[in-house]
């Protein structure tokens, strides 16, 4: 299975810049996974694809505002953070550029001094490991001074930081958002609550890692990142009893895939359970659990585009794509969804 077996042609000008005003007003393309037949419709009608006795399972990650903008001390020379994991006490993972600033003992200042950090090491991979001090609370400076770390393809400046957060969100975490998410208004969600539909929220924390591109032919080859997630016993209680009572288990994204993959049994049952997951999920997989996804459109030769082809099978969602741009729908983080059942 080669990575190029993945790829397709994209516009640019269908790489959507802005979220729309009404998350729900996104366009939704339905991609029956028997058949492969298509259907376009608008996301808030996702509720005429729901049956009573399914569950939806979300993912409650908060996104924090991990983008940094400071100086090295004493020389005013700009540099750029971006904070990937919190390891212990107030010591951090982080990616800088410009990176040959970024020497061990470098001495680093954000905000006029509200917040001030020491390089202590060059991690195997180039990310640093930087050492901060500050006075209060980190997750209140940060949200001061930091900015919402928007994926690469993104140019335009996001004016309310709420819309890189689906409306669920609920524990700090992530370097990006689950973004399949972003469509639901609270709105939506009591609508699909009131028609039987359980909600099962599981947690894991996307790293960036989720943007690399795969750099191997062969897609076998390739190492995923891993990520932190966590299931508690409710969630793991409405998983195990739709499954038992012969109900469809449907992931909103594909951190909420993962995560019930990364943690369920053989024979699909789930414990309360937490980790690191760098599952991999591409054709020939053998799902446990999930019987549905919910998800927005992916990177050409991406790991995600990648999923979606084990759910679906490569020929289905190669089509899909080229129907929705053909169809000049909205593509990525703030694009327009598609629901695979």
């Amino acid at each position: 299975m080669k990575t190029s077996d993945f790829y397709y042609d994209l516009p640019q000008e269908l790489i959507a810049q802005d979220p729309l005003e009404d998350r729900s007003a996104s366009r939704l393309l339905v991609l029956d996974k028997s058949t492969g037949s298509l259907k376009h419709r608008r996301f808030r009608e996702i509720t005429e694809y729901l049956k009573p006795g399914d569950c939806l399972v979300i993912n409650n990650t908060k996104v924090i505002p991990a983008r940094l903008f400071g100086e090295k001390e004493g020389t005013q020379a700009k540099i750029e953070l971006l904070l990937l994991k919190r390891r212990e006490n107030d010591v951090w993972e982080t990616l800088v550029k410009p990176g040959k600033k970024a020497k061990p003992g470098t001495k680093l200042v954000f905000g006029d001094g509200l917040l001030n950090g020491e390089i202590l090491e060059v991690a195997e991979d180039g990310n640093r490991l930087i050492q901060f001090h500050y006075e209060g609370i980190f997750e209140e400076i940060l949200d001061k001074l930091g900015q919402m770390p928007l994926p690469p393809y993104i140019t335009h400046q996001l004016e309310d930081k709420n819309r890189y957060q689906t409306v669920y969100a609920k524990y700090d975490g992530s370097a990006a958002a689950p973004t399949a998410g972003l469509h639901f208004t609270p709105e939506l969600l009591n609508e699909i609550r009131a028609m039987g539909v359980k909600i099962a929220e599981v947690t894991l924390h996307v790293g960036l890692g989720t943007f690399r591109p795969v750099k191997v032919e062969n897609v076998l080859e390739h190492h995923m990142h891993s990520e932190f997630y966590q299931i508690d016993e409710e969630a793991a209680r409405l998983i195990n009893e739709t499954k038992g009572a012969g109900g469809r288990v449907i992931c909103v994204g594909t951190t909420s895939c993962r995560t019930i993959e990364a943690a369920a049994a053989e024979d699909g049952k789930l414990c309360a359970t937490s980790g690191w997951t760098d599952i991999f999920i591409y054709p020939g997989y053998r799902f446990k659990v999930l019987d549905g996804l919910i998800t927005n459109f992916h990177l050409p030769e991406s790991t995600l585009l990648m999923l979606v082809s084990a759910l679906a099978g490569r020929e289905n969602i190669m089509r899909a794509y080229e129907e929705a741009v053909k169809e000049k729908y909205r593509f990525f983080s703030f694009g327009d969804a598609m629901l695979i059942l």
